[in-house]
């Protein structure tokens, strides 16, 4: 929830006076919720929380024909301070997000060595066709009218897609090679591989 904090802080700070729904597109316009797991539906939740804890203030409530009732958010002093406090904390900081294929890569060993080095090859398959997706989001008109460190988020994620890529490649070709997962004298328990 933090990032999601600081992102909507920040935001309100940048934009404001806001509409929730606009920080929400220009949170989707980043895809944040891909990298910062920042979930559309939450938003408005979070921006109501945030108004609770008098991190941002309702400015106006207003409706507009049968639409859905729209409400316009400012960042108040304490919200401001609470937004510097996370984005230096996250500046200064590294945090490994919780990755469940790392947790499911610890059991490499209860996997048929084919199935997992398919499945490896399967991921770099998928991280290739996000980098694709990204290139063309890049280089399309829209992303001109985004600020610079946009594309340089992106670039970050590209080059950490490009860095597992190469990792799975070789770890597939190792488990193929009938390279061993527990070394022989380590006393170390496990399942068996599975062949």
């Amino acid at each position: 929830m933090s990032a999601t904090r600081m992102m909507i802080l920040g935001l309100v700070q940048w934009m404001q006076p806001v509409h929730g729904y606009d920080v929400r597109r220009e949170l989707l316009s980043w895809s944040a919720d891909k990298w910062a797991n920042v979930q559309p539906g939450s938003i408005y939740h979070a921006l109501r929380k945030l108004a609770d804890e008098e991190l941002l203030r309702e400015v106006a409530t207003e409706q507009v024909g049968s639409r859905p009732a729209r409400t316009t958010y400012e960042i108040t002093e304490k919200g401001a301070a609470e937004f510097t406090s996370l984005l230096r904390g996250n500046w200064w900081s590294i945090a490994t997000p919780p990755d469940p294929f790392m947790a499911a890569f610890s059991f490499l060993p209860a996997m048929p060595r084919t199935e997992a080095a398919a499945a490896l090859r399967n991921r770099a398959t998928q991280l290739g066709a996000g980098n694709e997706q990204l290139r063309a989001a890049i280089s399309a008109d829209w992303a001109r009218d985004k600020p610079p460190f946009v594309t340089w988020m992106w670039e970050l994620s590209m080059e950490r897609s490009e860095a597992e890529i190469r990792w799975c490649g070789r770890i597939a070709e190792l488990i193929e090679s009938g390279e061993s997962y527990l070394p022989a004298n380590s006393g170390a328990k496990g399942p068996p591989p599975t062949e």
